[in-house]
């Protein structure tokens, strides 16, 4: 195998596909990335077995070459130390050689050489036939992973709970995330088979690699589902990911349909607002604040720990209405909701001191977050 190709792209490339690679693996090849050099350009493929990546080169882009492939072949190389070596090239233009294993990477006067592994080693990457595909504006995607990824749970002992709930119906995409101390909702509207329907949970952690990876821009990325696989595909890069067993909790019921007080606030004062409520919050039970309802649309946010000292504070709302609350929650969630939903203004919808309460953008039902409260009065 012997190629020239342009730095900055191999720099890139490399980066998407170490997302995939861990040192924890128990299979030793999977330390390594695959480096495949075809006619068409070079592909490199990086895989933990739950997320495999795979990025492509092509010779020539917009008119301009950026792979020159002298002799085709395949290596797997080091991914720790090929990753440093090629951001570390004095040059633009990097030269490939492998002979029997043996890998030169020649830069300018410098000259790594490296041991390579067998590629026909390297586990091969999940079958999916490309058919009931799904698109989604990559914008649009991260949108919808920004904003319900956070509220998967960390625990291992309910699986299922550390993924992204994912569903069709009617070309209406529904995703879910809880830890069961609050849930993130997100709807939108997308390119599916009228026919076309599925319900499956994509790894909290896939997601927000997958997020690191696409770039900001509206083209579509096509989503293909199996039976225990999703890939999204862009451009030159595959992303596999295998999908959670088990059945994700029915969380309709837990979203109440109706509120004794609603309030709206700006979403920017009101975070402040939080944030600095829970700076002597930090030590105490979750960083709880309390919040109540004072009349003349004012809101009181505070927080106290005894031995640490208190903080109260004032926050003219938008318009109160319906009965007085009293109420505690975990200025955490209610600060990582904040940030996620967009528009100046949240409206909040109790059902009570004890009743899951619920915060969205005053003019959009696309998206929701959904807090326990937390009791202490």
């Amino acid at each position: 195998m012997k190629f020239i190709i342009q730095k900055d792209h191999l720099v890139q490339s490399v980066q998407d596909v170490m997302k995939a690679i861990t040192s924890r693996t128990t299979i030793p090849i999977l330390t390594g990335i695959k480096i495949v050099a075809s006619e068409e350009g070079v592909t490199l493929t990086g895989s933990d077995s739950d997320i495999s990546i795979e990025s492509f080169i092509p010779k020539e882009e917009n008119d301009q070459e950026i792979v020159e492939i002298q002799q085709t072949g395949s290596i797997v190389l080091q991914a720790k130390f090929f990753s440093e070596i090629v951001k570390k090239l004095p040059t633009n233009q990097v030269e490939i050689v492998v002979d029997n294993l043996q890998t030169t990477i020649r830069s300018g006067k410098s000259e790594f050489n490296l041991n390579g592994l067998d590629s026909e080693e390297y586990p091969h990457l999940p079958q999916i036939w490309e058919q009931n595909s799904i698109k989604v504006p990559t914008d649009l995607l991260k949108n919808i992973i920004k904003q319900t990824v956070f509220a998967v749970s960390t625990s291992e002992t309910r699986p299922v709970l550390t993924g992204v709930n994912w569903k069709i119906e009617n070309n209406d995409l529904i995703c879910i995330a809880t830890d069961s101390h609050r849930l993130a909702l997100r709807k939108a509207k997308i390119e599916a088979a009228a026919e076309q329907s599925f319900n499956i949970v994509i790894p909290g952690k896939s997601l927000n690699e997958l997020n690191r990876i696409l770039d900001d821009h509206d083209e579509p990325v096509e989503i293909f589902v199996t039976e225990n696989q999703i890939l999204f595909k862009t451009k030159h890069i595959l992303f596999f990911s295998r999908l959670l067993e088990g059945n994700y909790p029915d969380t309709n019921r837990l979203i109440p349909t109706e509120s004794k007080t609603d309030i709206v606030v700006n979403s920017k004062e009101f975070l402040q607002s939080i944030d600095r409520a829970s700076l002597l919050a930090r030590e105490g039970r979750n960083n709880v604040v309390k919040f109540s309802t004072m009349g003349e649309n004012v809101i009181e946010i505070s927080s106290f720990t005894p031995e640490i000292g208190k903080v109260m504070e004032e926050l003219v709302s938008e318009s109160i209405s319906g009965e007085e609350l009293k109420i505690s929650f975990s200025a955490k969630f209610m600060m990582d909701a904040l940030k996620v939903l967009e528009g100046s203004e949240v409206k909040i919808s109790f059902t009570g001191a004890m009743r899951p309460f619920v915060i969205h953008p005053t003019n959009d039902d696309s998206t929701l977050q959904l807090i326990l409260p937390v009791r202490t009065y």
